[in-house]
């Protein structure tokens, strides 16, 4: 066990190397993203409807861990950008369903490989197994900090 000392060095803090290489990955989606006229975020969100062909303003939320009032005007980006449209959920008017249009399809399918080309760089000679296990352990522990922080657990029961 190291000593207290020991333990408080940055270089000993699991949070500075995630945070050093989210930082270094998102740099180097820069250059990616500027020609696609997006953000990081909207990036993600995008990813997002990737998997999922439709969602509403909740579920994407909840699935991102981003709030309406930042998801919102983010949303309407994209809308203006011609990637979804919003509408009225027609089994409950207070909520917005979101649509991906064709252009949002054909730009999903175009990024697929340009994403698996820039991970490909980023990570050159790291074996994909390892990106996998990292992959699967940051997501357990996220998973297992959403569980530890305060309120999270008084939202989950109030559903």
């Amino acid at each position: 066990m190291q000593s207290d000392k020991q333990s408080l060095r940055l270089k000993n803090q699991l949070c500075f190397p995630i945070y050093l290489c989210s930082k270094e990955i998102i740099r180097r989606y820069v250059p990616l993203l500027k020609k696609l006229d997006l953000t990081y975020t909207q990036y993600i969100v995008m990813m997002y409807f990737w998997e999922n062909k439709q969602s509403n303003v909740r579920n994407l939320g909840k699935a991102l861990l981003l709030d309406p009032s930042t998801l919102t005007p983010l949303l309407v980006k994209l809308e203006a950008k011609g990637f979804v449209t919003l509408e009225a959920d027609p089994a409950d008017k207070r909520k917005q369903r979101i649509c991906l249009t064709e252009h949002c399809l054909r730009f999903c399918r175009e990024n697929d490989s340009r994403s698996q080309q820039l991970m490909a760089q980023m990570f050159h000679g790291i074996p994909q197994e390892d990106i996998l296990t990292t992959i699967r352990t940051i997501m357990q522990m996220e998973k297992q900090l959403g569980g530890l922080l305060p309120g999270k657990q008084e939202e989950e029961t109030d559903k």
